[in-house]
This record gives structure tokens, sequence and C-alpha cells, in this order.
């Protein structure tokens, strides 16, 4: 077992985690970050980047992760494989432990594990990732201009979803298992108002089907929750809309989450219930979600993170000389 120590210690390695490692670096705080399962996050399974600022082309995501990466190492970060499966925040250091036995300390902690978008579980789902199926209508919407999509969901966000997906569809289908919303009802209003929108009840999806050259979603297979009758219903993208899973298990109990389980922070702020705790990126945001709003709450805590430290040391310096 090896106990690594460091002023600043990151947990995720997606655009909030080496945004923060970024400037965290540069403020000379020569932080470690612990990569986790999932090194680069959701931007890993993410071809076509199209609306990151800085780059006219379309950009891949795995290419993207890999230049914040190279440029976290270059400024002086520590880049760690391995998974945290324990955390103690009692005490300063905060202390984590890792899968391979090492131990993690780090005077403040920034928190940036992300969060998963729920999916069905279907193989052709799986299958059809990346050719059809998408989890975000804000991130994939624009590719699919003039065609007709779907949304399947009945909360807040695939009401959302489907609204934005107006912007660039004429014709787009919602698609509840159920015969009642559990959105908001000021967005069921926007919904049931908006002309370009079609709502199917009591249906969930069975199969995406692909087809054509190259392969990509032609078709959804929807089962009738009520009556077991099979439908087709054509389109050429389809939204999951059913929620994400924040990354927050390790530390239930030891921060104050809220009710759908992201980390609270202070308003304005990536401060948690615990000092020298910080929280960015889709760990904390469940209204973005977005690559670049996740990159601007890293660079947040890092700073956040910097002027704790420093109100630390003065305090520090200040009793020593009493």
């Amino acid at each position: 077992m090896t106990t690594h120590s460091t002023r600043m210690l990151i947990l995720g390695s997606g655009p909030a985690g080496l945004s923060a490692a970024i400037y965290g670096a540069r403020a000379g705080m020569k932080p470690i970050l612990v990569q986790g399962i999932q090194p680069g996050g959701q931007l890993m399974t993410t071809t076509d980047v199209e609306n990151y600022p800085g780059f006219a082309d379309v950009i891949q995501g795995p290419w993207l992760m890999e230049q914040m990466q190279k440029q976290a190492e270059h400024v002086g970060t520590n880049l760690v494989w391995d998974t945290i499966v324990d955390v103690d925040l009692s005490r300063r250091p905060f202390r984590l432990t890792g899968d391979s036995g090492d131990v993690y300390e780090g005077d403040v902690l920034v928190i940036a594990t992300g969060a998963q978008a729920k999916w069905l579980g279907l193989d052709s789902e799986e299958a059809m990732k990346g050719k059809g199926v998408s989890a975000c209508a804000t991130c994939d919407g624009f590719f699919y201009r003039g065609k007709k999509v779907a949304v399947i969901g009945g909360g807040n966000t695939a009401v959302e979803e489907a609204l934005y997906l107006t912007n660039h569809s004429p014709d787009v289908t919602l698609i509840h298992r159920r015969d009642t919303l559990r959105a908001e009802r000021i967005l069921q209003e926007r919904l049931f108002a908006h002309k370009g929108i079609n709502v199917l009840w009591n249906k969930e999806v069975h199969r995406f089907v692909g087809g054509g050259s190259p392969e990509g979603l032609v078709a959804l297979d929807l089962k009738d929750t009520v009556t077991g009758e099979m439908s087709t219903l054509d389109v050429e993208g389809g939204f999951v809309a059913i929620g994400h899973h924040p990354a927050t298990e390790l530390f239930r109990g030891h921060l104050d989450l809220d009710s759908d389980s992201y980390i609270k922070v202070e308003p304005g702020s990536t401060r948690t219930s615990i000092p020298g705790v910080f929280a960015c990126g889709d760990v904390m945001d469940k209204i973005y979600r977005q690559a670049v709003t996740a990159a601007g709450t890293g660079c947040m805590a890092a700073l956040d993170a910097e002027k704790f430290l420093a109100e630390a040391d003065f305090e520090r310096i200040a009793e020593a000389a009493e």
C-alpha cells in the first residue's frame, strides 16, 4: 500500500475534473487526479462533437478528452489509474482509498465523478447507440435537422427534450409507457400546445430497428402496455430521456445530496456541505449537462479550492505567530 499526498485531490477525469486539474496545476497545487472507472467521462463514448467552443469542424469526443488529459499532465497534474472504493471526509487531509489498496490524501477534494444516462437496457438500443439512438437531444439534435424523431420518457427531461427538438425537426413524437406524464404542469401545457409534437400513450419501445447504408435507425417497434398490441413507428432519431444516475454513492452519508442524489453546492459556487470539498460537472448539475458547462464548473472548483487553501494557510500562519 502506498499513500499519495497532495494539496488538491481530484476524483473524476471528464471535462470537469480535467479543467479543475489544469487550473489547479497552474496555481501550483500539484493536483493528483484519480481517473476512476471511466477515464475521460461520457465524451469517451461520444463520436461527433459539434458544439464545443473553439473548433470550426466536427471533432471526436475521445480525441477532445485525450487533448484535455495531455494538457493537464503538461501543466503538472499527476493522473492516476485507480478506482476509489472508500472515503473519509471527517477531517483534513481528506483520505480516499483505491481499489488498488493505495491511499490518496488531499488538503482539498474536488469531486467530478459525473452522471450516467439511464437506458432502457435493450440489446438493440446498445447496438444503435450513435447510429440514431442518443440520450442527449441538446448534444445531438442538430444532426437530425428535418428528420422524424422520437423521445422516450414522461418526466421533465423528456418533455424538455421534445420541445427542444422542435427547433430541428418538424415531426417529434413523445412516447410514454403510461397515460399521464410526470413532468411539471407548465411543461405539459407547452407540450400539448405545440403542433409539432405528437404523444403516444401506453407505449414502450420493444426494439430499435436499424437499416439502410450506412446502417442507422429507421424505426421503433412499440408494444402497447395495456393491450400488448405491437406497432411500428418510422423515425430516424430516438432519444432516451428517462433520467440520469449521478455517481454519488461513495458520498452518501458524508455530503448533503438532493432528492435525486446530486451533490448539493452553495448557489454560485462549487462548495459542498463540508469545507474544503468541492463538486463540479454533472455530479452537481442536473440541468445543463454539457461538456462546456462541466468544464466551466471545473474551473470554478479549482478557483474555490485555491481560495480555500489560501485562507487556511493564512489562518495557520496567524495562529503560529500568536
